[in-house]
């Protein structure tokens, strides 16, 4: 019991000291970071814990632009600071604005492999732009911890 609470002070220390108050710049490292620290919650607190603090609006996983969301292996979100809406709905037939049908390469991506990347088109929560994204995903048990970042986009063939 004293190692988890070391373990859960250590991982908000952490957190707070790579990113201090909500406006950190983010990018593919952040999102991956924050993916694992999220994970290591996951094996110390257990998933049930974990789903309510990723859900937890400004909590340890939710660093304004840069937050973790998680679904489960079926598409079902199971977890989401900014869109509590969305938690109990399978979003695996819902595209993109492209229609890419993203959260279904996510779940296949976390089945086949684990972990990885996935681009796609999405609303920015904080902008409330229709941006462009890509979302780390690490398959942590029966769950997919997620963090994206929005990016600039480049038009010409990137």
């Amino acid at each position: 019991m004293k190692k988890n609470i070391v373990i859960a002070i250590v991982i908000g220390l952490m957190s707070m000291f790579l990113c201090a108050g909500l406006a950190c710049a983010a990018g593919k490292d952040d999102a991956k970071s924050l993916v694992k620290q999220a994970a290591a919650f996951v094996k110390y607190q257990g998933k049930g814990k974990a789903l309510a603090e990723i859900s937890k609006p400004k909590g340890t996983f939710d660093r304004g632009e840069t937050y973790v969301f998680a679904y489960d292996l079926q598409g079902v979100m199971v977890a989401h600071p900014k869109n509590p809406a969305l938690i109990g709905k399978n979003l695996s037939d819902v595209p993109d604005s492209d229609g890419k049908l993203f959260r279904k390469e996510i779940v296949e991506k976390a089945r086949v492999k684990g972990s990885g990347w996935v681009d796609y088109l999405y609303l920015n929560p904080e902008t409330n732009e229709l941006e462009h994204k890509t979302t780390y995903l690490l398959k942590v048990g029966d769950i997919i911890l997620c963090c994206g970042v929005y990016k600039e986009y480049s038009h010409d063939g990137d």
